[in-house]
């Protein structure tokens, strides 16, 4: 159960004990956001976690907070930056990701918060979510879209079984397919169970 009175308190913001949108936006800034985004992020993240299961525990929101914190980089790089390097070029061609059309490496290169990557991926969870990502790649680096994007990936691979076990290692690979960032995911992980104890 979520001490949410008591999050709203170390957070500094109004004690009312719902978890709504202005304490959702405070807690993303604690987590490196810049206010306005947290403010996008908050306002369809309420819904979009609380559909995920996400909000049912301080565990699995810490680790969703931890992950998708890692992946976007304190939730300021919605977009992966494209160098592009050897694991980018990668990309094209790769009909795991269903990336079978020239360019299709690069035009489903990660985006939101949790990096979906892939022409497979922007079809399969922007029908989940309702948007054409197809149509409009650019649509998931969206911090409203993107942080619905990131619930419905988290909820496609039951990643709240790995947080209730409380093994970052087994999220982060679940997300990344390897253990890339881990210390820093493990680190983000250690400041948001600190906010939601």
């Amino acid at each position: 159960m979520m001490d949410v009175a008591g999050l709203q308190r170390r957070l500094g913001v109004r004690v009312d004990g719902d978890l709504g949108p202005i304490t959702l936006a405070a807690l993303f800034v604690r987590c490196g956001a810049r206010p306005d985004t947290a403010a996008a992020l908050a306002s369809t993240g309420e819904m979009a976690l609380d559909g995920a299961l996400i909000l049912a525990t301080p565990l699995r929101l810490a680790h969703f907070l931890a992950q998708v914190g890692h992946e976007s980089a304190g939730f300021r790089q919605f977009v992966e930056i494209w160098g592009p390097t050897p694991a980018q070029r990668r990309y094209e061609g790769r009909t795991d990701l269903g990336n079978v059309k020239p360019g299709d490496g690069f035009r489903f290169r990660g985006r939101g918060p949790i990096q979906i990557t892939g022409r497979t991926n922007y079809r399969r969870f922007g029908t989940i979510i309702g948007v054409d990502l197809i149509a409009d790649p650019d649509a998931a680096a969206r911090p409203p879209i993107g942080i619905k994007l990131a619930c419905a990936f988290w909820t496609a691979h039951r990643i709240n079984a790995a947080a209730d076990r409380d093994d970052v290692e087994a999220v982060t690979r679940i997300i990344n397919g390897g253990t890339n960032g881990l210390a820093d995911r493990a680190a983000r992980l250690a400041v948001a169970k600190a906010l939601l104890a």
